[in-house]
């Protein structure tokens, strides 16, 4: 039976979609096609429809996961008020995040795959946190603007720089310790949000 054009579309996103949550769960290698296209609720050949190899299902898959924003914990915030950069940082390095890594951060959960893999993959992860670094720095010098800062973009960059690797790895070693030492785990993450937040001299949520 012939599929839609519009079909066709739904059922490469819904590929994307599985293909990009199941390698934040799993990483790269810990991923097959046939997991992804049943995740997905389609066939194995179905997928080579759509994507020319695995290679180019993993850089689009990558790519899609940055679509992934920090988002407030559920009751953080009122819907209609933008979070805070401290709410950011507080729901990144917060369990919930820590302990869903296939709807969450690509790069805590896959930055060792891309450098592994090099290439384009790792272009894909350039361009990602080149984006991400961006848009923190913009948040930073909106909430200095706010307080009446007059901070230089290139010091926002750099500051930004440093919360995001700290954030990124913070979350890193807490997903590490979680089984192991759960209370070291949560201690990683309660000292870093203190520290970060404190750091960029905000209230604390």
């Amino acid at each position: 039976m012939k599929v839609s054009k519009a079909q066709a579309a739904e059922n490469r996103q819904s590929i994307l979609d599985a293909a990009a949550r199941l390698y934040r769960e799993r990483g790269l290698a810990g991923v097959g096609v046939a997991d992804i296209t049943r995740d997905a609720g389609l066939t194995h050949g179905g997928l080579y429809r759509h994507f020319a190899s695995k290679d180019a299902l993993v850089q689009e898959a990558c790519a899609r996961a940055f679509d992934w924003s920090i988002a407030p914990l559920n009751g953080a915030t009122p819907p209609t008020t933008a979070p805070t950069v401290g709410e950011r940082i507080q729901s990144y390095l917060s369990p919930q995040h820590r302990d869903a890594p296939g709807t969450g951060c690509p790069v805590a959960a896959l930055a060792v795959d891309a450098a592994r893999a090099g290439g384009k993959l790792s272009e894909v992860f350039a361009q990602g946190i080149e984006r991400n670094i961006g848009r923190f720095a913009q948040l930073l010098a909106d909430s200095h603007a706010e307080a009446g800062s007059a901070t230089e973009p290139p010091q926002d960059r750099a500051r930004a720089i440093h919360v995001l690797a700290t954030m990124v790895g913070g979350l890193v070693l807490a997903r590490a310790t979680a089984t192991g030492r759960p209370a070291l785990s949560d201690e990683l993450l309660t000292t870093l949000q203190t520290q970060l937040i404190g750091l960029l001299g905000e209230a604390p949520p």
